[in-house]
Parts: structure tokens; sequence; C-alpha cells
């Protein structure tokens, strides 16, 4: 292994330690005052000495751009500029590099695991990156973790354990530090291929990365949080790229029981924000929603909560619903009505002509006819009143 390190090693280009610049790149991101990142991301499950499972993929800043395929061992670019401007024969070696590296992790920690201490099933992590800012040199990383807990890191030329990790980290840094090659190789990692593969995907991929998209912006009521209190939600989606400031305000003055949620991801690459505040019922007219993103060049959104008036709205569009409900029903009894005098007119009987004149009971104007259709109408009306007073 440490033979194929050695010469993989020899085919990575040394262009001494990197200072590129954002800047320098032509690259203007919309949130340049912050870091630019790139970071691989390994996690290894160990649940037994023969089994054992490897993820990890590869990130710019919240993008993925390539993943590990364990079904076939080999690392998958996800976006066409995923190769930056490398040469084919350096990011072949650094692809056989990696892959090699993904492929012995699994056995030489089990053979190791043993003699470091490591009780079975057990989770290592293990974070690479570097990160740059404008017109600063770049940093580097190299992080590793034990069962979630900060273990390691690489620093300067050798492994260091970390603060509190205890003997068993002190020992595994005592065998790493032994193998020369692999700190070599590690150190030019990350000191000039990473800064050197991150400048030039921001640049391969400035198009995409620069890409602007509006948020659209709304606001609800949510789940009451007790006697006399009303949740305002303020949604704010669709928006790219991530950065944005949501805040519920009065005026000009920030409401400081804004509570900000995670910005999450989007089906189509944009992200969506979640913003709450809690507030009396007395206190909630007069509040807005203020959304500030790179897309909307300096034209912030601006949303009114009017939830009385919605509420309103509401009311008055239900009693006009009823109302219209009320004269169709009216409209169908008198119809009705109508009928029963076509079926069942009055005809007197000759028989009986010199007696008192007598109507069928299903005629309309018979008492009972009547005193059924009140009935119906009255009942069907309270129905109604009560309906309208939960309403209210």
């Amino acid at each position: 292994m440490l033979l194929l390190l050695l010469l993989l090693f020899k085919g990575l280009p040394c262009h001494g330690a990197s200072t590129v610049s954002p800047l320098l790149l032509g690259f203007h991101h919309p949130a340049a005052e912050e870091p630019l990142s790139y970071h691989f991301i390994q996690i290894s499950s160990f649940a037994n000495h023969s089994w054992a499972y490897t993820q990890a993929s590869g990130w710019l800043g919240e993008m993925e751009t390539e993943a590990w395929d364990s079904v076939s061992g080999t690392i998958r670019f996800l976006k066409p500029w995923s190769q930056g401007n490398f040469s084919k024969e350096e990011l072949k070696n650094l692809e056989a590099l990696l892959e090699l590296y993904l492929h012995s992790f699994t056995t030489e920690v089990q053979v190791f695991a043993s003699q470091f201490q490591f009780e079975y099933p057990f989770e290592l992590q293990v974070l690479f990156g570097c990160q740059m800012r404008a017109g600063k040199p770049s940093e580097s990383f190299l992080n590793g973790a034990y069962q979630g807990s900060d273990f390691l890191s690489f620093q300067g030329n050798s492994w260091k354990p970390s603060p509190g990790a205890g003997s068993r980290a002190q020992n595994v840094c005592r065998v790493l530090n032994h193998y020369r090659v692999i700190k070599e190789i590690v150190q030019r990692l990350l000191s000039d291929t990473c800064p050197r593969l991150l400048a030039s995907r921001l640049d391969a991929g400035k198009s995409e990365l620069e890409q602007q998209v509006k948020p659209e912006a709304w606001v609800s009521k949510g789940p009451s949080p007790g006697p006399g209190h009303l949740m305002l939600v303020c949604h704010v989606s669709g928006f790219h790229p991530k950065p944005v400031w949501v805040m519920w305000m009065r005026g000009e003055q920030e409401q400081p029981g804004t509570q900000r949620g995670d910005v999450l991801p989007n089906a189509d690459g944009t992200w969506y924000l979640r913003v709450t505040l809690d507030v009396t019922s007395g206190e909630a007219a007069g509040l807005t929603c203020r959304v500030k993103h790179s897309s909307l060049g300096g034209h912030d959104i601006i949303i009114h909560w009017d939830g009385n008036s919605i509420l309103l709205i509401l009311i008055c569009l239900t009693v006009i619903v009823i109302l219209v409900m009320l004269v169709v029903v009216d409209l169908r009894f008198k119809k009705q009505s109508s009928n029963q005098n076509i079926l069942y007119p009055h005809v007197p009987n000759p028989a009986f002509s010199t007696r008192t004149n007598t109507r069928d009971p299903r005629s309309s104007g018979h008492p009972l006819c009547l005193a059924q259709d009140l009935w119906i109408k009255s009942k069907f009306l309270k129905n109604w009143k009560t309906s309208l007073k939960r309403l209210w």
C-alpha cells in the first residue's frame, strides 16, 4: 500500500503553498465576505471485524460535487465542472489516490482495531478540506472523530490527539506519525491540492454558483403558543444563493423574539427558511416580515401581518354563502309547495255537497302542511344560526 501511495503521490504536481484568492480568479460570490470552502466527508461504520460500510462525499460550500459509490468502488462527479481545470493526468492520479485510500481504510482499521482499543460496533468520521477568504492565504484542515467525538487532527506535518481524547488517541497518533510518506502526502494535499481544486472549481462553476434566484415570501399563523398569544410565521422560499436575512420588524425596529429555523434545501437546488415570532394577540398589528437577499438588488421584501383583516374577510364570505344557501332553500320549499297544488288539487264531492266543504290535507293551504313547512324551515334556520355563532 505504501508503495502505491508513493507512486501516486509522485504523480501529483506540487505548486507550493497556495495563496490563490477568489478575487484573483474574477469570482465574486454574493457572500464573498464569508469563507469559501471545500470539504470531503467520510463516515465509516464497523459492526465487527468482518463487516464495515463507508459513505463519502465532497462539498463545495453547501453543494455536493462528488460522491463515493460503494458498489463500484469509484468516485462519481456530480457536476460538469467538478473536475475544475485540472489536467486529465493529475485528475486521474487524484481519483486513484482517493479510491485507494477509501478501499484500504477499512482493512487497515480492522487490522489495528484491537491495538487501538476500538470496541465494536464503532464509527469513525474524517473531515478533510480547505477554505479561503478574499485577499488571504488559504486554510486547510483534517480532523478525525471516534464515536462522534473529536479524536485527532493533522497540524503542520504531524498527527495530534484532540484535547480530552485520552490515551487511545495518543496511541493512534504515535502509530500514524511513523509513516513519513503518508504524512507528506497529507501535507501536500492540504497545502497545495485542496486550495487549487477549490479555486479551479469556483472558476469553472462560476455561472451556476453566481446564479441569483429571487425569494418568495408569505406569512401565516402557526400553532397557538398559549392563551392570548399568536405564533406569527414568515416563510421565505425559492432563493439562491443560500445566505439570506429575515426578521420580524415593527417599523425599523427588529423584534428580539424572532426565532430563525434552519435553512433547508428545496428539490430544485434553491432554499427555504421559516422565521417565527411569539406575540400577544394585541401586539400583532403593525408587524412586518422583512427579507434581504443578494438577488433583490437592495429592494427588500416587506410582508405586513394582517391576520385580523383576513379573518374578517373569511367571516364575510361565510355569511354571504350562508345567505345564498338560505335563499336557495326557500325557493326550493316554494317550488315543492307549488308542485303539491298541481298534483293534489281540491275537487268537491257532489255526494256531500250539502255538507261543509273540506280540503285535502296534502293541499298547500292545509294547516297541517303549513305547520310542517314552518317546522322544517325553523329547524334548518336554527342549525345554520348555530354554525354561524361558532364562526363568530
